[in-house]
């Protein structure tokens, strides 16, 4: 599946995982947005319309949570995958993220192989999301 015409927001508040995550998503064809903080991630949102969201959960202004909340409310026009990348490891954390209906979680660290598996495995099911 060609990367090109996909557009990836990446949002975290550590500069050197999203400068990492951005450098090789760009590398690999996808478009990339980045955003420091929840806020920032909300006003990106809604300006690039990004077709997958990668998500960390501890951040400034807005946490993870929170912006997951408010794109399931605000943007219902169609299904975006919402990958969250988080340091945060407990049960009751990956309860609430997918009860809030995140689409995937992935644990920090992890390699950039990992977070492009996640990418294409969200990817391969948006067609199928398309069809319901």
């Amino acid at each position: 599946m060609s990367a090109m015409g996909f557009k990836i927001l990446v949002v975290d508040d550590e500069p050197d995982i999203v400068q990492v995550i951005s450098n090789r998503l760009t590398r690999e064809g996808f478009e990339v947005a980045t955003a420091g903080d929840g806020e920032e991630a909300m006003a990106k949102f809604s300006s690039f319309d990004p077709d997958l969201v990668l998500l960390d959960l501890i951040m400034p202004k807005l946490n993870g949570f929170e912006v997951l909340k408010q794109i399931r409310e605000k943007y219902k026009d169609r299904w975006r995958p919402v990958i969250i990348i988080s340091a945060k490891t407990e049960l009751d954390t990956l309860r609430k993220s997918y009860d809030m209906e995140a689409d995937h979680y992935l644990s920090k660290p992890c390699g950039m192989d990992v977070i492009l598996r996640g990418i294409e495995t969200m990817r391969s099911l948006i067609p199928l999301r398309l069809k319901q």
